[in-house]
């Protein structure tokens, strides 16, 4: 029996998102993985634990004709790195993550292939990411479905028009900082009640796991859930008023709004 040739996956730009989305792919073990990225010791590494191949110019990429393209790049550096891919052939698709560079601007350079545009955030590592996506109103119905199947391995995607990529990249991407954050002090006080550490962030990981798989499955919105868990005058209703009080949801609509700017 001969080996069936699995698909190949190029991403460009080994950084911390690039590094994210290799770790997703490679969970999946389907993809024989491609990495094109300036000469990096740190990369080098990463190459012998994930085991994929690494490049030094686009051209190398181009020669390989992949399934699929990432662009982990730099905003003011991605333009330029299209138009290096422009021989691509028609069968690959492009997906940028490239905050702020517009649709229109890379099939300019990109003339062949399809090119979508996507927001994802790191837990793509572990194949749960939030991946906002936009795509051009002429890609046809398969073409789009390729490229949801594809990226649905890395987690959920949502479909938005391409203007909402930029509050996607806020809300999904800076949310699992701001959600840290939150998960932090939640321990500091979990163990000033006599939790140990290691204890109290399983705790706090799982409850915010299964909090937000509650949400996704029964569709129901915040304020119902939260309704469910504070009974008339038990705990859960005055620790939310202690949150109330101190200002907690003012300051994540402060946080969402400094990101944004």
């Amino acid at each position: 029996m001969t080996n069936q040739k699995r698909p190949l996956v190029a991403v460009i730009g080994a950084g911390n998102m690039g590094t994210a989305i290799l770790k997703g792919l490679k969970n999946l073990n389907k993809y024989d993985l491609l990495v094109q990225n300036p000469e990096n010791p740190r990369v080098s590494k990463l190459a012998g634990q994930l085991g994929f191949e690494l490049v030094h110019d686009n051209e190398a990429v181009v020669a390989k004709q992949p399934q699929f393209v990432i662009l982990t790049t730099p905003a003011p550096v991605t333009l330029d790195v299209a138009k290096e891919l422009k021989k691509l052939p028609a069968s690959t698709f492009v997906i940028s993550s490239a905050a702020g560079v517009p649709l229109h601007k890379l099939n300019r350079r990109i003339t062949n292939s399809i090119v979508a545009a996507m927001i994802p955030n790191t837990p793509v590592a572990v194949n749960a990411g939030t991946i906002g996506l936009a795509m051009d109103a002429n890609v046809s119905d398969k073409e789009r479905a390729t490229v949801v199947d594809f990226l649905s391995q890395l987690g959920q995607v949502i479909e938005v028009p391409e203007k909402q990529l930029d509050i996607i990249g806020v809300v999904g991407g800076c949310g699992p900082a701001f959600v840290d954050v939150f998960m932090d002090a939640m321990s500091d006080a979990a163990v000033a009640h006599g939790m140990n550490r290691q204890t109290a962030y399983q705790v706090i990981a799982s409850m915010v796991k299964g909090s937000g798989a509650l949400a996704l499955a029964t569709k129901q919105s915040p304020s119902a859930l939260r309704d469910e868990v504070t009974s008339p005058a038990g705990t859960t209703i005055r620790g939310v008023m202690a949150l109330e009080k101190h200002g907690m949801r003012h300051a994540v609509i402060e946080a969402v709004n400094k990101a944004s700017d």
